[in-house]
C-alpha cells in the first residue's frame, strides 16, 4: 500500500484497539487516582477513548498519543470531581479500594496516605498523582494542566507541605 493511500477502516479499527490495549490501565489508573471512584474512573476512562477515536486522526505519533491520553483524562477527572462536589452521592471514604495493591507496603498506611491525597483540592491532586504516580517531569504536567512549570512545582509544594501538616496531625491524633 502507498504511504498517500488511506488507511482501510479495518486498519484504522486495529490501530484503535491496539492503543485502547496499550494505554487503557494507565488512563484508569490516572482516572481512579484523581476520583477514588472505580466506576466513575471506568466512565472518565471510556470517554477519554471515545474522544481518542474521534481524535485519532489528528495525532501525529506515539509520544503524542500519550500526551493527548494524559492531558485528556487528568482534566476529564477533574471536570467529574467538581461535578461530583457540586452534587455529591457518597462519601470518599464509602469508595472502593484499587483492585491492586502494593506487595511490600503496609496496607493500612497506603490507604490513609491515599486518603490523605484524595483530600487535596483537584488540581494540587491531579498534580500528585501526575507527579509520583505517572512519573511526569515538571513540564510533562505542565503541559497535561496547562500550567506553567513555576505554577506546577508550586501546586506541587503546596500539596505536599498539606500532606505533611495532614499526616503529622494524624500521627498526633494517634498518640492522644
Amino acid at each position: 500500500m502507498a504511504e498517500d493511500e488511506p488507511m482501510t477502516r479495518t486498519q484504522a479499527v486495529g490501530q484503535f484497539e491496539a492503543l485502547v490495549r496499550r494505554h487503557q490501565s494507565m488512563v484508569f489508573s490516572i482516572a481512579y487516582h484523581l476520583l477514588h471512584d472505580r466506576a466513575l474512573a471506568e466512565e472518565v476512562a471510556q470517554d477519554v477513548f471515545l474522544s481518542l477515536h474521534r481524535q485519532l486522526a489528528s495525532l501525529q505519533s506515539p509520544e503524542h498519543v500519550m500526551f493527548w491520553l494524559r492531558r485528556v483524562t487528568t482534566h476529564r477527572a477533574i471536570d467529574c470531581a467538581r461535578r461530583r462536589a457540586a452534587a455529591p452521592e457518597f462519601a470518599l471514604d464509602d469508595s472502593p479500594e484499587p483492585a491492586t495493591v502494593d506487595r511490600d507496603c503496609d496496607p493500612l498506611l497506603t490507604r490513609r496516605l491515599q486518603q490523605l491525597v484524595a483530600s487535596l483540592p483537584e488540581k494540587a491532586r491531579a498534580v500528585v498523582v501526575l507527579r509520583y504516580q505517572e512519573g511526569m517531569s515538571m513540564g510533562e504536567i505542565g503541559d497535561a494542566l496547562d500550567m506553567p512549570v513555576p505554577t506546577v512545582k508550586s501546586h506541587l509544594h503546596r500539596a505536599l507541605a498539606m500532606l505533611r501538616e495532614k499526616v503529622s496531625r494524624t500521627i498526633g491524633d494517634m498518640h492522644v
